[in-house]
């Protein structure tokens, strides 16, 4: 409920400033009832109507006086329409912000000396003195995600500002900085986390060198102390560490395991620019190391190809049967690249951890259907299981799986063998809500099962780039007025996707919150129209488009008409918008003009 859908309400009381068929203007309603009416929104909404009038406005500066939570990540809004919004704030224990649009004077409005939780994302133009400020305006915070510092200015970052957040953080016990670290000067980078706080429990850095992670978590003695005095480690009760680096090895995964006794969640991502030699990889030697101390519970390593198609070459069905072993406790595992274990090491970890729950793997090269074979034989109850890329796997999998009854997420993407059979399978799955088949090898006969199944429970589907999906493909899923749970629809690279389907799904009245037709050469304006003509049944009352996110960047048929269609009032609640810029500047900035609250990606993501 947000802009147009909240302007005018219905009155069956006498009351003043009524119009024709006994309406008042909201805007006419005391400020005590609209205070009423404006906290049962969220923040992005409570945002979008603030513009509308002044009524609305001066409303909205009162609430925001006394609300205890900030959030406003789905939107990136200007510091200057968030100054008369980020009033002081006794109350406000949680802000969460997207501030790709705001720069270092900002900081005066963001940080409030009562924050228990600040997240701060895409802070691409503020430098590490946002650390710093942190620390001394923030002193009783206890969870902090900061992400993208100075990433567009290739500065480098000054260990003083890490070390007034530490020092003046002491209660932290969350702390993810999702930016690149190495660009602190070593040593002093590993010097300064002596004065971390001891309640740290959750560490999480968006890229580090393996150097420095040897450097962080290795104690040193100091010049003035004896050789054998021990040193008390650098993090006494990290639970929960997420490293992305430049190459996983043999030493980080030692000095990981040994330090850090209470691990029970470790996330490790690396993304080699060249093929690592054997002093710099992760081997079976590696991996029998992992979980020392028997608490693990989440594991994750995965071998980005985001510059280089590289592998775990030298991890075997040894190093995983050795793993295994340590691992029976394990609730989530996580595998990417790891592209010489086989069937063997892959059955081994499914028998093993009894208790797993989540399973996913990425570039399982060597992966095919006898590891789901004798499912049935397990005491698995497995509910998330994504697996990616995974090109030998075929529909047998697929029904040896779908064995678990309590699924509720499976990711087949890019697993291009799973086909019809398969969907004929996930049909009867009475508790999924997420299914992801990008790249797969479904039809329109397929998806046709989704709809014949039991009752849908499916909130988000995903068909992006399926090659056998026509413009049928919709009828398959929609007719008879199935799948109406479905909230989140992404047809992306759809070629013979056309306005048609866009009409079939407008006219079946679906409640979609979140839709992406990226590159659908076919759809143009007259699917933007029906989209915004679209109204959404609410009891006795009707309202506009329930959409969030619309993503038509790189439609072939998007004119300047269909700009004209996304201005207010159409599609009052979104916040989201895909659309391609680099056609008509003039359209985009018009349209930013006209909502300062949505979020425009005019580029190719």
């Amino acid at each position: 409920m947000a802009e147009s859908s909240v302007r005018r309400v219905k009155m069956k009381d006498k009351a003043p400033a009524q119009d024709n068929g006994g309406e008042i203007s909201l805007d006419r309603l005391s400020s005590e009832v609209l205070a009423t009416i404006m906290t049962k929104l969220d923040v992005s909404s409570i945002c979008a109507i603030s513009v509308t009038c002044k009524s609305f406005r001066v409303c909205s500066q009162e609430i925001f006086k006394f609300l205890p939570n900030f959030h406003l990540l789905e939107i990136a809004a200007p510091i200057d329409r968030l100054r008369r919004l980020l009033l002081p704030n006794a109350s406000l224990r949680s802000l969460k912000l997207d501030c790709r649009r705001m720069n270092e004077s900002s900081i005066d409005y963001l940080l409030q000396p009562g924050l228990l939780e600040l997240s701060l994302r895409n802070c691409f133009r503020f430098s590490g003195r946002l650390l710093a400020e942190v620390g001394a305006r923030c002193k009783d915070l206890r969870s902090l995600f900061v992400s993208s510092v100075a990433d567009n200015r290739g500065q480098l970052h000054d260990v003083c500002d890490l070390e007034g957040l530490l020092r003046g953080c002491t209660q932290l016990e969350e702390l993810v900085l999702m930016f690149d670290v190495s660009i602190f000067r070593r040593p002093d980078f590993a010097r300064v986390w002596n004065l971390a706080s001891a309640k740290l429990t959750c560490l999480q850095f968006g890229y580090i060198t393996q150097l420095m992670v040897t450097e962080l978590l290795s104690p040193t003695v100091a010049p003035n102390q004896s050789p054998n005095h021990i040193v008390p480690p650098v993090f006494p009760n990290i639970q929960k560490l997420g490293l992305s680096v430049d190459y996983i090895s043999n030493t980080m995964i030692s000095i990981i395991s040994h330090n850090l006794i209470h691990l029970t969640h470790l996330d490790l991502r690396d993304q080699p620019i060249i093929e690592p030699g054997v002093a710099f990889d992760l081997t079976d030697e590696g991996l029998q190391l992992i979980n020392q101390h028997g608490r693990l519970k989440h594991l994750s390593l995965i071998r980005s190809q985001e510059f280089n198609p590289t592998f775990f070459r030298r991890v075997t069905d040894q190093g995983i049967l050795f793993m295994a072993d340590r691992c029976t406790n394990m609730e989530a595992i996580c595998l990417g690249g790891f592209c010489q274990v086989t069937d063997t090491g892959f059955k081994t970890l499914l028998h093993a951890c009894t208790n797993l729950y989540k399973l996913k793997v990425f570039n399982g090269t060597r992966m095919t259907d006898l590891v789901f074979l004798d499912m049935y034989a397990t005491s698995l109850a497995l509910t998330l299981v994504s697996l990616r890329c995974c090109n030998l796997l075929t529909d047998s999998a697929v029904l040896q799986l779908a064995l678990n009854m309590d699924l509720i997420m499976l990711d087949f993407r890019d697993s291009r063998n799973i086909g019809d059979k398969a969907l004929q399978a996930i049909s009867k799955l009475p508790k999924l809500r997420t299914l992801l088949l990008d790249g797969t090898d479904v039809s329109d006969v397929g998806l046709s099962y989704l709809r014949k199944g039991a009752k849908s429970s499916l909130v988000k589907l995903s068909i992006r780039g399926c090659k056998r999906l026509t413009c049928k493909c919709i009828s398959s899923l929609f007719n008879g007025g199935s799948n109406r749970e479905l909230r989140e629809l992404d047809l992306s690279n759809l070629s013979d996707l056309t306005n048609a389907g866009v009409l079939l799904l407008v006219k079946n009245r679906i409640p979609l919150v979140d839709l992406r037709m990226r590159h659908c050469p076919l759809i143009g304006d007259m699917s933007v129209m029906a989209l915004a003509s679209m109204t959404m049944a609410d009891g006795d009352r009707w309202h506009g488009s329930s959409l969030r996110s619309l993503d038509i960047f790189n439609c072939g048929g998007i004119s300047k008409l269909s700009f004209q269609w996304l201005k207010r009032p159409y599609f009052p609640g979104l916040r989201w918008l895909g659309v391609a810029g680099s056609l008509n500047h003039e359209l985009v900035d018009s349209l930013a003009v006209d909502r300062p609250f949505l979020h425009l990606m005019t580029h190719y993501a």
